[in-house]
């Protein structure tokens, strides 16, 4: 990957945000396989998809990392409270709407 500074054409810098973008959709999907695997072990654990301690941790996490890496905290936020939600709806196909 070049850094965005060392692009010296709109091609250049597309082709490495397109990079940059597929290795976010890799990183995703990735991070879904840890989310299936979470939805057995909350099963054999009697846990429920939606922790909000836990909700609250990556959150807060998410947002230190963001500021400390110079991105806008809130809208790491906004897209990490969407991936949560598609992570718990995920669980919530295993184990249901109402589990323990």
């Amino acid at each position: 990957m070049k850094a965005p500074a060392d692009c010296q054409t709109m091609q250049e810098l597309r082709i490495q945000i397109d990079l940059l973008d597929a290795e976010i959709v890799a990183k995703l999907a990735a991070r879904a396989g840890y989310i299936d695997r979470a939805a057995v072990l909350k099963q054999t654990e009697m846990l429920p998809a939606r922790i909000n301690d836990r909700v609250e941790q990556v959150v807060d996490r998410v947002r230190a990392g963001a500021e400390a890496e110079g991105l806008d905290p809130s809208l790491a936020e906004d897209l990490w409270r969407r991936i949560i939600e598609w992570s718990i709806a995920r669980e919530e196909q295993v184990l249901g709407p109402d589990s323990p």
